[in-house]
């Protein structure tokens, strides 16, 4: 197993409380042996001008999904998780309904961690985006 510890989606729910993925409508599906997963959906919140889904909101999913899955990764009470560099391959748009981001590791080290998100959409299964966050593990103060 990759995490820290074993973690399931209601162990999760924590990280509902007053941030960017509540404000957009993420919720946490699906916690497996080395992935994490996790919906949006498309909406008045996630959509651009034109009525597709924003590209930035695809990073915030991938974001969030990334620094949580390498919290899991470390103990909580001695490191904490800061993002330095995301980028986001958007393949096709999508004008309503739900997109389902999946999170692996491409790698993880003491201090970096690379993750890998793809981002599907939840009625067809088409891909929508591919994104890569690279977060660095913090030792926390005492």
């Amino acid at each position: 197993m990759l995490w820290f510890k074993p973690y399931s989606v209601e162990d999760l729910e924590g990280f509902r409380n007053a941030n960017m993925g509540t404000h957009v409508g993420i919720r946490f599906e699906e916690v497996g042996d080395d992935y994490l997963k996790a919906s949006m959906p498309v909406d008045h919140r996630t959509v651009q001008p034109f009525g597709i889904l924003h590209g930035g909101a695809s990073c915030v999913l991938s974001e969030t999904l990334g620094s949580v899955a390498a919290w899991m990764c470390v103990n909580p009470d001695e490191q904490m998780i800061v993002g330095i560099e995301i980028n986001a391959n958007h393949i096709r748009s999508v004008r309503e309904g739900r997109v389902i981001g999946t999170c692996k590791p491409f790698q993880t080290g003491r201090k970096l961690h690379v993750w890998q998100t793809e981002i599907h959409e939840e009625a067809t299964g088409k891909l929508v985006c591919v994104s890569r966050l690279s977060v660095m593990i913090l030792d926390k103060k005492a």
